[in-house]
């Protein structure tokens, strides 16, 4: 019998809902490997371990389960608003285009995560029951970017997404690499580590894994809510908390202008 070559496709849709679930899990295990040695940390393996308040094995459960809800509502969305198959294909999108519809669905998707994260922290019903599960993690590390109450990921990462995807106008194809990006950068905010002289994300954005820090900690828990991309939000409406970042021997600390106060 001659063997006949198969071809396997997969959808643009499928890609978008799975590469970044993929690379979340990829980079986690980088950064993991990263932290392993105190030089770059945020805070020490000591109060990473002390000073959390839920167990990693308990961080990765619920961030499976979320990873699964979000792609099954994903795959669910990307049906509806699918275009049928007989229309004419739409031309390939030029660069600038592809520019353009990149820096919207930032400025949305950070617009969206500013007002609904700083809802979750003034209403106290919201944090109570819903916020406050991400803030277990006092010191953050990247594979628990995603740890997060269900509904919380999903008014996140789905409805934030489909937001930006839609105002942008942004194609399945070109979704798969944004919310890559978004993924990638979203691990980097939690990873509590800082690398100032290669990490490009720390290099070109202010928002990044010390301003989010500066977050997590009691002191900054109204502060500094803009995710995952901008400070603008939080610079117009009076939320920026400042800070330094001094190195130490075995790392280095965000410092806030309340920390110069103190000592």
């Amino acid at each position: 019998m001659p063997f006949r070559k198969m071809n396997f496709a997969v959808s643009d849709e499928l890609l978008a809902t799975f590469a970044p679930i993929v690379l979340y899990w990829v980079f986690s295990g980088i950064y993991a490997l990263l932290g392993s040695s105190e030089n770059h940390r945020l805070h020490s393996k000591i109060d990473e371990d002390e000073k959390n308040l839920v167990s990693k094995r308990t961080v990765i459960k619920v961030v499976l389960l979320v990873q699964a809800i979000q792609a099954f509502i994903s795959i669910i969305l990307y049906a509806v608003t699918r275009k049928d198959s007989k229309d004419v294909a739409d031309p390939k999108p030029s660069l600038m285009v592809l520019t353009r519809q990149f820096v919207i669905s930032m400025l949305v998707l950070d617009t969206w995560h500013y007002f609904f994260h700083r809802t979750l922290h003034l209403n106290k019903f919201l944090y109570k029951h819903i916020h406050s599960q991400h803030h277990r993690l006092v010191v953050p590390y990247a594979f628990g970017a995603l740890y997060a109450h269900p509904l919380e990921s999903l008014s996140f990462q789905v409805i934030g997404g489909l937001l930006a995807a839609l105002i942008s106008g942004m194609s399945p194809r070109a979704s798969i690499f944004f919310f890559s990006f978004a993924t990638i950068k979203d691990l980097d905010d939690h990873c509590g580590l800082w690398f100032p002289r290669w990490n490009p994300f720390h290099i070109f954005f202010r928002n990044n894994s010390a301003f989010h820090d500066v977050h997590h900690q009691l002191y900054g828990s109204k502060y500094n809510f803009g995710q995952p991309f901008f400070v603008h939000w939080d610079k117009i409406l009076g939320t920026y908390m400042p800070y330094t970042l001094d190195k130490k021997a075995d790392g280095f600390k965000a410092r806030t202008l309340k920390d110069y106060k103190d000592n």
